[in-house]
């Protein structure tokens, strides 16, 4: 069903099933898929393609021209997946040219109220963003992460799968997957493992326990990150939680938040 007040591009696609609210705004080759549900004065702004079975609540904002100044106007991209949540008056904002050219959204997501996804972002598969958490442009957000309200990322980082951050924590440096960060004096500090997370995904009391041993390794063994990384390779490697930990370290280009 398609409201007759909403205004729709003509070079818009809408698949079978699509429904699209009161006062609505679909913009220029924009395509959507099939039971996806856009809700009245959503706005979906060009060069957008939406996937199938989501539902993008009244008022919210995805595809809309990055905050960047650098941006003219060029041909740049937003992607979302299937069977996403987007809350009232959330916002997401396409790539730019000095960046991918297009900002990812995978599938299964929830962003609450106020969420903000910048451009050149590239999210995984069910994350959950709670109310005002925002994002800077270029972060990377793995599956499973969980994100309190008020949480604030800077620019380029990124933050492991399976991690959970507090409200209100400014993260400034790369989050370690599995981990739990909370505010610090200043910036994000891990808190340790996201145990409860952990077993609520059906991870085995086996893998739980390696990266148990994991991470008293890099924080509690007093070594060089270097060396750290070392020994946990030599005495867990093989695990491939494990191994996944110590690649994400050794690829981090921001540095890692610490405890």
């Amino acid at each position: 069903m398609i409201h007759p007040s909403a205004i729709i591009d003509q070079s818009a696609e809408l698949a079978a099933g699509v429904e699209i609210g009161p006062y609505a705004i679909i913009g220029k080759q924009v395509t959507i898929g099939a039971g996806t549900k856009i809700g009245a004065h959503a706005v979906i702004g060009d060069w957008t393609a939406i996937g199938e079975n989501n539902q993008i609540f009244h008022q919210s904002s995805v595809g809309a021209p990055p905050q960047d100044l650098k941006y003219r106007g060029e041909e740049t991209w937003t992607h979302l997946g299937d069977n996403n949540v987007v809350r009232e008056f959330a916002t997401i904002h396409r790539g730019t040219v000095t960046g991918h050219g297009k900002t990812v959204v995978g599938s299964g997501n929830l962003f609450m109220a106020y969420s903000h996804i910048a451009h050149d972002c590239c999210i995984g598969n069910n994350v959950v963003m709670a109310n005002v958490a925002t994002l800077a442009g270029h972060v990377t957000v793995q599956d499973h992460v969980i994100l309190g309200g008020l949480v604030a990322v800077h620019q380029f980082s990124t933050i492991g799968a399976h991690a959970m951050i507090g409200g209100g924590t400014l993260v400034g440096l790369d989050i370690l997957p599995y981990t739990i960060a909370t505010s610090g004096k200043r910036d994000a500090q891990l808190r340790g493992l996201n145990l409860i997370g952990l077993k609520r995904r059906g991870f085995s009391d086996e893998t739980i326990n390696s990266l148990k041993k994991a991470y008293k390794t890099l924080f509690m063994a007093d070594l060089k990150l270097e060396e750290a990384v070392a020994r946990i390779r030599s005495e867990l490697g093989g695990c491939p939680e494990v191994d996944y930990l110590l690649a994400f370290i050794e690829n981090s280009k921001r540095g890692i938040c610490r405890g």
